[in-house]
């Protein structure tokens, strides 16, 4: 065949466009309303998504799970951890979870997650002693159950286990904490052992939040004016950068070759003043493609296996790490798309198709009662309102952070009123509040209707759990 046909299949490439092979996408459920866990697997159907990484084993996600052919990585909450130090309950959680599911038809598990970044800094080394033995127990349950060969265990880790020494800061001299070196290599010795892979969370975001000195073009895809260069190796962004100092962190304890998951990645879209549409889809359309290709790393060229980070966005999470925690997804809440996005292929594949026929509470808000003559006690309620529902959008460099006074107040009374089900007395606020038929919501302030409860199958969490997870909010009036 000559060099003609060759051209027609470079054609033929070109006008299919890129096509994503391997990734996933983190499905959390911190939610005060959750989708319909059927729904969310549909979701996945249809937007061609074959890979998800759970946070938990919760029953209606693995059922709803059932015989959809995705592959599943499922999770055990660092608050399981010290249980799973006894052989005999890793043995029954892996009955429970795991070889249940193990049937034709069955949730195809690939992958048991033992526990999520359980060695922050911010743990202060709360997990140290208890994630090794807990992920011995239960890929050695895995192997009692037969199953050790199809299904491996591995521990989702954050980026900061690994460094470059501030007077060499370079992917090429990547070593592990040294508070923590030992223990990586028993870790990393048990991986090997069993065939199972590296899982690291890497967040370019988080180079920019808080840190106004770094570079903010470095955060993405689409080149910088002064690129890093290592041993004559040019480092265009943060991701390549961190990933291949794993890689050489790997290779200075003995396991250079060691498979490399990357457990999520991704960009929040509110929350911050870098947390916004416009930056996350820079961040997709630079990161997509790259994947597509095979690209790899300097380091590790070729395929990668990707998880995204995340699904829908989480309204109960902890915004102890910051206000963004809550807005992952690459779906809203509802599972409408936040943007247009081509996971899989531009010019071959759909954009993000979202959730089918979601129920809503009533078209009703609540909002501060122009009427209101007494005002003293505005912020208290107010306070009170975004102690018990999420207000994180009214932060500085938020989407709602342009709203005045009383529109804030309107903000925080209808998150309050939505998350407690619309009920007539959590419309109140001591006379301040009243509701509405009318959509009060403004061209960047989205003020929303909930999911109806009554048609998730998930148990939702307590309230009062807000209490806990909103202590850090600073209120924006």
């Amino acid at each position: 065949m000559g060099k003609g046909w060759f051209l027609r299949w470079v054609l033929v490439i070109v006008m299919m466009g890129w096509c994503v092979e391997g990734l996933g996408v983190n499905w959390g459920t911190q939610a005060t309303h959750q989708l319909n866990a059927d729904t969310v697997v549909q979701m996945l159907k249809d937007n061609g998504i074959k890979k998800v990484k759970l946070f938990d084993a919760y029953e209606s996600s693995m059922d709803a799970l059932a015989g959809s052919g995705i592959e599943v990585m499922v999770g055990i909450p660092n608050n399981l951890l010290a249980e799973m130090n006894d052989y005999d309950r890793a043995l029954q959680w892996v009955k429970k979870n795991v070889t249940r599911y193990n049937f034709r038809g069955g949730v195809n598990i690939k992958y048991v997650a033992v526990g999520n970044e359980p060695f922050l800094r911010s743990y202060n080394g709360s997990f140290l002693n208890i994630t090794l033995p807990a992920l011995q127990n239960i890929q050695n349950a895995l192997n009692e159950a037969g199953l050790g060969d199809s299904i491996k265990v591995t521990v989702p880790l954050n980026a900061d286990v690994y460094e470059s020494p501030q007077n060499n800061a370079v992917p090429s001299a990547g070593t592990f904490r040294p508070d923590i070196t030992g223990l990586m290599t028993q870790i990393l010795q048990f991986l090997a052992k069993n065939g199972a892979p590296f899982t690291v969370n890497i967040y370019p975001f988080l180079s920019l939040y808080g840190n106004d000195d770094f570079p903010f073009d470095y955060a993405f895809f689409d080149g910088v004016t002064n690129p890093i260069i290592d041993n004559g190796i040019s480092y265009t962004n943060v991701f390549d950068a961190n990933f291949d100092t794993l890689v050489s962190a790997l290779k200075a304890v003995g396991f250079g070759d060691m498979p490399i998951l990357v457990g999520e990645v991704g960009w929040p879209t509110d929350g911050d003043k870098n947390a916004n549409m416009a930056n996350a889809l820079r961040f997709y359309n630079g990161l997509l493609p790259r994947l597509a290709a095979n690209k790899g790393t300097p380091l590790r060229p070729g395929f990668m296996d990707v998880y995204l980070f995340g699904l829908i966005d989480e309204d109960a999470k902890s915004i102890a790490p910051g206000n963004f925690e809550r807005h992952w997804g690459i779906f809203r809440y509802d599972g409408k798309p936040k943007f247009e996005m081509y996971l899989f292929g531009k010019g071959q594949d759909k954009l993000l198709v979202g959730a089918q026929n979601v129920d809503y509470l009533n078209k009703q808000w609540c909002m501060l009662n122009p009427d209101a003559k007494d005002l003293s006690k505005l912020a208290d309620n107010i306070n009170y309102a975004c102690t018990f529902a999420d207000c994180t959008s009214l932060g500085y460099g938020s989407s709602c952070n342009n709203l005045d006074a009383n529109a804030n107040a309107s903000y925080a009374f209808n998150m309050y009123y939505q998350t407690q089900d619309q009920d007539y007395m959590a419309c109140n606020f001591d006379g301040l509040a009243k509701v509405t038929t009318t959509d009060i919501s403004t061209p960047t302030c989205n003020f929303i209707i909930q999911i109806n409860p009554s048609k998730s199958s998930y148990l939702r969490p307590p309230l009062v759990a807000f209490l806990f997870l909103t202590l850090p909010l600073i209120l924006f009036l």
